[in-house]
């Protein structure tokens, strides 16, 4: 072959196909920022991944910078009730998990992964600069308790502090989405070596949001508690700017998949051509369906994929009529679509069951910012004249991640691939069932900690008494580790899942739809929080979870997510062995 100039010019006419053997250029489709096919050598793969998981990691770190320690900002600076923050936090965080459906429809149909990032992250920057004002600047800051007389914020006080809150979860949704897919964009599906190496990629992504939680939790935590909000808030601010910087350095060494159209009009035009064509009769070879005769995919930035005979209905609109035949037009996408596009709407239905199993182990993950918190704070936290601020035992779910990692990819990964024969040692399926598992004994163990701490509490006569039993709080540790080493299995098992498994051109609504499980996770835990209370406390009671938790039972909530955990669990093992995996061309 001659010159790469020769190369880049054939290719750029469209004359020259691109695969694993020609060895210069990705085979996946993937381009520059000009739009020009990239060099295999000079672009992508671990080269470019520094700069996105150094943004992953500060974007991380401002976040968890404000929602490790909300809880406490809401009930002892906004002088909230312990249900009132939690359901607050949890709306917030849930709220997070949801603007990624907006991010990931602009970066897969109209700007790119890239752009959306850049976007996103200013409107980000801005909330977090709000975020910090509003506990600054006096005039919007909530004023002190005098004595046990706690006045309340102000209705402006509670605006400015809302609105920085839910800018940030608008900027989050633009990234979310986005970064661990423009990361795995950088590794070539069609090149095997490349392919293995995206593996890797997405533990060392979950690595590095762990290394910013890891600051958080126990660093930006402590400022909080001890130098001031506005320093706590401001320093969180300061990263979110370092992320932003991180991100557009790597720019040369990046590589790009272009925007394939929006999935949600695809999606429409499978529903309207299927309906059209209601009456048609399938054709029994399946090869008869409508499909492109080139080798490349009509949606942009995509490979063909192979028919599968499930939702047969769906085919429908795949078939020729006599009409279009007749004509010879097969231009409409509202009469007739192309077998790949039938099958991108067949694999969202596959993923719905397993997508839904992770509500409620997000709804479990939920705990660790806002009822383990509020447990610790009814314990002993201090060590000799040192005292550990609630929130910073989360640190003991990002060391075990941490801790976990690096074992997992070095250790159990080499050896599980030995008996399973696959590449990654478990299957995306095996991986996230072994999380739900841990899902269980994590809300188990928070249980009997809750249990031994309340029978302190009636041993010494506190139960009516709100102070914190001389129970100390690293018995919460064992929790938060098997937290964590569930959001090894899980977490980083639905990374690979709804990207391995999602349409090309569908990758940021896919991944957008896994966070999503953490906002209706979330929700779900406000939710179950208030049917709670509002049935607990039926009659005058105090219920499971009053402002007092002494005189509560937060042990029988734990119990609750347990089974609910459980159940779920099973649910999953059940929908996880009928789920057939995609078959791209």
């Amino acid at each position: 072959m001659g010159s790469v100039e020769e190369e880049r010019s054939l290719l750029e006419e469209g004359r020259v196909e691109v695969n694993e053997s020609s060895g210069l250029y990705t085979g996946d489709g993937s381009v520059d920022i000009s739009g020009k096919p990239v060099l295999k050598q000079k672009t992508g793969n671990w080269r470019a991944c520094p700069f996105i998981l150094g943004t992953e990691c500060c974007e991380r770190l401002a976040y968890y910078g404000i929602a490790t320690n909300l809880v406490s900002y809401l009930t002892r600076k906004l002088h909230e009730g312990n249900v009132s923050a939690a359901r607050n936090v949890t709306t917030w965080q849930g709220t997070c998990y949801l603007t990624p459906l907006i991010g990931a429809v602009l970066a897969d149909a109209y700007w790119g992964r890239y752009w959306t990032i850049a976007a996103f992250s200013t409107i980000y920057f801005i909330g977090m600069c709000t975020l910090t004002l509003s506990a600054s600047v006096p005039a919007l800051k909530p004023a002190e308790c005098v004595g046990s007389l706690c006045p309340s914020a102000t209705p402006a006080q509670y605006a400015v502090f809302f609105f920085g809150l839910y800018l940030i979860a608008l900027g989050t949704g633009g990234i979310k989405p986005c970064v661990s897919s423009f990361g795995a964009d950088q590794f070539d599906d069609t090149d095997s070596k490349e392919r293995v190496k995206k593996g890797s990629f997405f533990n060392w992504f979950y690595f590095s949001i762990n290394i910013g939680a890891l600051i958080s939790s126990s660093f930006l935590v402590w400022i909080q508690d001890n130098a001031g909000w506005g320093l706590g808030f401001g320093i969180p601010a300061l990263f979110m700017g370092i992320a932003i910087a991180s991100f557009f350095s790597g720019t040369p060494l990046y590589r790009f998949q272009k925007p394939g159209g929006s999935p949600v009009t695809r999606m429409c035009q499978v529903l309207v051509a299927s309906f059209r064509k209601w009456n048609l009769v399938l054709p029994e070879d399946s090869s008869l369906l409508y499909e492109t005769q080139d080798k490349t995919s009509a949606i942009e930035g995509s490979r063909k994929i192979e028919h599968s005979d499930e939702l047969k209905c769906l085919d429908k609109a795949a078939v020729i009529s006599d009409a279009e035949i007749k004509s010879g037009d097969f231009s409409n996408p509202w009469r007739l679509c192309t077998v790949t596009q039938v099958e991108e709407f067949k694999i969202l239905i596959r993923m719905f069951p397993i997508w839904a199993t992770g509500i409620v182990f997000s709804a479990v993950y939920a705990q660790m910012s806002t009822m383990f918190v509020e447990q610790g704070m009814k314990m002993d936290t201090s060590i000799g004249s040192f005292t550990i601020p609630p929130a910073s035992l989360s640190t003991f779910d990002v060391i075990s991640v941490i801790f976990w990692v690096p074992i997992y990819d070095k250790i159990i990964v080499p050896i599980a691939r030995k008996f399973t024969g696959k590449e990654r040692g478990f299957s995306e399926l095996q991986r996230m069932g072994i999380g739900l598992f841990l899902s269980v004994l994590c809300m188990s163990a928070a249980a009997l900690v809750e249990i031994n701490r309340l029978r302190i509490a009636r041993e010494l006569g506190l139960v009516d008494k709100d102070v914190s039993v001389p129970m100390n709080i690293f018995w919460q540790v064992p929790q938060y580790f098997l937290l964590g080493a569930a959001e090894i299995f899980t977490f980083i098992g639905q990374l690979e899942f709804f990207y391995d498994q999602s349409p090309d051109a569908m990758r940021s609504l896919c991944s957008a739809l896994s966070l999503l499980t953490t906002s209706l996770g979330n929700y779900l835990s406000s939710f179950i929080l208030t049917m709670v209370t509002y049935y607990t406390t039926a009659g005058g009671k105090p219920g499971w979870i009053p402002d007092n938790l002494n005189e509560g039972h937060l042990d029988y909530f734990f119990w609750l997510l347990a089974g609910l955990s459980f159940f779920n669990m099973v649910v999953y093992i059940v929908c996880a062995k009928k789920y057939k995996q995609k078959k791209a061309s």
